[in-house]
């Protein structure tokens, strides 16, 4: 059911990611010119987050085709695995990106409280800069989920992926310049505008703007779930290093800047917890030479460039934080304490061989996508306008 207006006028607004999932979605990957080897190592580990995630939440995974019998004999039983055409796997940001909503009907019968945005999406970059250059099937990817779940969905002009945002689910997103301001995206809007545009379909009061993402993060232009997410409203996990001669450096004081000189929509002062990122880490020529790279429809990844390995890309499930682990046993340890500190509620999985995800561009955050579990009996005076 398509919608039209914006979610918030209809009582919607994004939850925060701890808050309860009804599942989780994720997708298979398979193009070999961005997984190694035919994407045998990442399947095995896609296998390891889905199974990880399903103990906590139920787990639904498409596959192409082509892929669906192969998915289905690696993945536990009670994964659902589902066809769906796709370009590439990252659900993060060509899945819907889910809204919970407030409100009931005019007849005062409950009406579904979850519904999705269906975001436009440019492969991250259009012709250009993006990461490859038919991105046909996966702008269907969040229609495709909304008609399964058999969700209302807002569909929206605007380019934008889901890993470019977190919310506290308290009125305030956290996103990143480099991203959202690229000229890439969406060169024919302000700031301004699109911080209305995100207030208006999110939900939110007030935007937190970090000036850059993760080092290395050219594939998304900065994505914030590499850089910087809530832990709970008014405390966030920032990607740091103590190295001052690295370039992550520099980008991680100038968050910390942002971070401690502004407040969350509820007018808190945030608190910053810093998660040292692993290595530095990078693609080795075994590793490139696994791809098939030769009039490859991919962007070239090469060997010698730096991985864009964080430990804040990570899952929240109903639970336990799904936490990726690079083999750096130093920086891997103490992502698993800091973790297991700030979310004190919830069991730390490690899911080693992250390393295979990050190859390819990004981590067990952008291969998922949460959608949340509201319960019908939470209702207030507002009408529902289909």
């Amino acid at each position: 059911m398509k919608m039209e207006g914006t979610p918030a006028v209809h009582g919607y607004y994004m939850p925060a990611e701890w808050e309860p999932h009804s599942q989780c979605w994720i997708g298979w990957p398979e193009r070999p010119d961005n997984w190694r080897d035919n994407a045998v190592p990442a399947q095995q580990v896609f296998t390891k987050v889905a199974s990880a995630i399903s103990k906590f939440e139920p787990v639904t995974v498409c596959a192409s085709a082509n892929q669906w019998a192969n998915a289905r004999s690696q993945l536990p039983e009670n994964v659902r695995v589902i066809e769906m055409s796709l370009n590439d796997s990252w659900f993060r940001d060509t899945g819907p990106t889910f809204v919970v909503g407030k409100s009931a009907s005019c007849s005062g019968t409950p009406e579904p409280k979850v519904a999705g945005i269906d975001w436009n999406f440019n492969s991250w970059g259009g012709i250009d800069d993006g990461c490859y250059r038919d991105w046909s099937h996966d702008l269907l990817v969040a229609e495709k989920i909304l008609a399964i779940e058999k969700l209302p969905r807002f569909q929206h002009s605007m380019i934008l992926e889901g890993g470019s945002i977190h919310v506290d689910g308290e009125g305030t997103c956290l996103t990143t310049e480099e991203c959202l301001l690229n000229k890439n995206r969406n060169p024919h809007l302000t700031k301004e505008q699109i911080e209305d545009q995100l207030k208006a379909y999110l939900g939110v009061m007030k935007i937190i703007w970090l000036p850059r993402g993760l080092y290395g993060d050219d594939d998304t232009n900065g994505h914030i779930d590499n850089m910087c997410c809530f832990v709970k409203p008014g405390v966030v996990l920032l990607s740091w290093t103590d190295d001052e001669t690295d370039p992550q450096y520099e980008r991680a004081v100038e968050a910390v800047s942002v971070l401690s000189n502004t407040t969350d929509a509820k007018g808190r002062k945030l608190e910053i917890i810093k998660l040292h990122v692993p290595g530095p880490l990078y693609m080795t020529e075994k590793e490139a030479a696994g791809l098939f790279q030769e009039e490859c429809e991919a962007k070239p990844r090469l060997a010698g460039t730096r991985l864009a390995a964080s430990y804040v890309n990570f899952y929240i499930a109903n639970g336990a934080i799904i936490a990726p682990q690079f083999g750096d046993q130093k920086w891997d340890d103490e992502a698993v304490r800091v973790l297991s500190k700030a979310f004190p509620n919830h069991e730390v999985v490690r899911i080693e061989g992250a390393r295979e995800i990050v190859l390819a561009g990004g981590n067990i955050h952008c291969i998922t996508q949460q959608q949340p579990r509201v319960s019908l009996s939470i209702v207030n005076n507002d009408c529902f306008h289909a």
